[in-house]
């Protein structure tokens, strides 16, 4: 670790907490309808649409209304993809996309995980790229942040059925948060370099021929360059932790992510949505304590996380030192010390920026990357892999992190509770044996499916048989496929064939599971609060600003998430530091 990457991080950091109130103040004012700066052009969405924006729903109506929507979208980006070679804006004349391939697609990107198995740039149409997948970044985040406010409704709601209309929250997601963002962010990006135009690949001849190795007989001469809108959807796939990429590289490629300036802002934008919500709920359920409370309990998860992974990525690795091979690394394009893992990692961005890009992208269920995870030293690796098994709740996915740690919230209070005798309560409201029950459910569903899932496929020859690695590592390889599926993640280890039927299968129905099968206990525990009674706070009720509440929450994320993977994590990434250290695995 050095000075310069700890500086780096101190300035990210500093700067995402001095964005967080600003931001916050105005999605609370957007989903209180103090905003009306752009209503001429909402009024004229709900009339062509016929909704009713005064019409409140219940939890079920609002529910169902969610579901429908994205099983529309999914019809809809699934059929894009299988006739993509009959539509315009395709000068490549990409073919159709596989059946399983465009299902596990469609699946992935109305679940806001946007996993590929394919390389972008060889498998989408602009059409398709445009169309299909930059519109569902937009609407999988809207859905995440109508969600979010619905649950934050019914914590501030009292004695009410109603948590809100999903169609009106939808609307001011994407009209006043997400497109104005979008709008800065991509004509910024532009600026630093990264492409958007609607032109045919650039075909270019080589300086240098080169004689392909295995056909002797073979010289190639030209090389083909990718381009298309990336500027546009870039900056979605970030502000809305959506992740994926126009190209296979992801945030890697100098046409995504060009700069150290690009490279910092879209680390910043990863991050702004999520933190800046721990703000808005604290605004609106008028408890701004408890909302720097949550911001400070996902704060020290992320700052620990981070020195964790830097530290590891940082020191020399073992195997290489035993034979003596020169290894230094690399701080803003400059050698800074002896040591260091550079396996993977972009030079002009370095250790820092690649941990911090790292520890950001799996904490906010964003699967963009600027380095290669499956690259990581194994306990670089395994932090990686542990922040999405907490329940991507470290400031999370837009609006998925804030209600996931809601959850979380309602289990420490309901310990609390237990441990002095008396009714939890929790904001006013008392937390009873429904609403644990649901948070119970929400939480076991996430790590049923990552064990069963992730066990079947690495028995299982058929599937066990496209990982390229091995021993531990090629089990950590599995469980991160599924637990980014499964968190709604969408970043790899690599390392797995996954454009198979079986995983293209199997990551689909996790993908769907993890997002809306925990949706709906979710949504459940919003309409149980908001018709429950509000209760004036006591001397016996529990704090839920107080650093006693950060500590036990913390403890209870660690819990739930940490002990319940920690069988699998020993066979996986722990067994395969001691390997590593002790020389016995190459």
């Amino acid at each position: 670790m050095t000075f310069n990457g700890l500086l780096q991080f101190l300035f990210y950091f500093l700067l995402l907490l001095l964005l967080t109130k600003p931001l916050g103040i105005y999605m609370a004012k957007v989903y209180s309808s103090e905003l009306k700066f752009l209503s001429p052009v909402e009024r004229l969405f709900y009339k062509l649409c016929r909704i009713d924006e005064k019409e409140e729903q219940k939890w079920t109506t609002y529910t169902v209304a969610m579901l429908l929507f994205n099983l529309v979208g999914m019809i809809f980006l699934y059929l894009l993809q299988s006739f993509q070679q009959y539509l315009p804006l395709n000068p490549q004349s990409m073919p159709r996309v596989a059946p399983d391939l465009a299902f596990n697609t469609a699946t992935s990107f109305i679940t806001n995980t946007n996993w590929q198995a394919y390389s972008g740039e060889s498998t989408m149409s602009y059409l398709v790229q445009m169309s299909g997948l930059a519109v569902q970044n937009f609407l999988s985040a809207a859905t995440g942040l109508a969600l979010a406010v619905a649950f934050i409704r019914g914590i501030a709601r009292r004695e009410v059925e109603t948590l809100g209309n999903f169609w009106v929250d939808m609307t001011r997601s994407v009209l006043y948060i997400l497109l104005p963002l979008c709008i800065v962010g991509a004509l910024f990006l532009v600026s630093q370099g990264v492409v958007q135009n609607l032109k045919p690949y650039t075909t270019v001849r080589l300086i240098e021929p080169q004689q392909m190795e295995d056909r002797q007989t073979e010289v190639i001469s030209t090389q083909t360059i990718a381009q298309g809108p990336v500027a546009s959807q870039e900056i979605i796939k970030q502000l809305g932790t959506n992740g994926g990429g126009f190209f296979n590289a992801n945030s890697a490629h100098p046409f995504e992510n060009p700069t150290p300036l690009s490279n910092f802002i879209e680390m910043l934008a990863i991050l702004l949505i999520p933190a800046a919500l721990t703000y808005t709920l604290g605004k609106m359920t008028e408890n701004q304590k408890h909302g720097w409370a949550l911001f400070a309990t996902m704060s020290i998860l992320f700052i620990v996380g981070f020195f964790t992974v830097y530290y590891f990525e940082s020191q020399p690795h073992p195997l290489l030192s035993q034979h003596n091979v020169s290894q230094t690394s690399v701080e803003g394009g400059q050698a800074a010390q002896a040591g260091g893992n550079m396996e993977g990692k972009e030079v002009r961005f370095g250790i820092a920026n690649s941990a911090l890009f790292a520890t950001a992208t799996t904490d906010a269920s964003c699967g963009a990357v600027n380095s290669m995870h499956d690259s990581y030293s194994p306990i670089g690796g395994m932090v990686l892999l542990l922040n999405i098994m907490l329940g991507e709740i470290i400031f999370g996915g837009v609006g998925a992190g804030l209600y996931g740690m809601l959850v979380m919230v309602l289990l420490t209070v309901f310990i609390a509770g237990l441990m002095v005798g008396r009714t939890p309560e929790y904001l006013g409201k008392k937390i009873e044996a429904k609403e644990i029950k649901m948070a119970m459910l929400y939480t076991l569903v996430f790590a049923v499916i990552i064990l069963v899932f992730s066990s079947w496929s690495s028995v299982a020859e058929f599937s066990a048989s496209k990982v390229n690695n091995g021993g531990p590592h090629g089990l950590s390889e599995i469980v991160y496929a599924f637990t980014s599926a499964t968190g709604n993640n969408g970043s790899a280890f690599a390392g797995v064939t996954v454009n198979t039927l079986w995983y293209n299968i199997t990551l689909a129905l996790s993908m769907l599971i993890g997002r809306f099968l925990m949706i709906i206990p979710m949504m459940a525990i919003a309409g149980s609060l908001a018709s429950k009674k509000y209760i004036p706070p006591s001397s016996g009720t529990f704090p839920v600003h107080t650093p006693l509440f950060v500590l036990l929450l913390i403890s209870i994320i660690l819990i739930v998430g940490a002990l319940t993977f920690f069988p699998v994590l020993s066979l996986g990434p722990i067994i395969e530091h001691f390997l590593v250290q002790n020389g016995l695995l190459f």
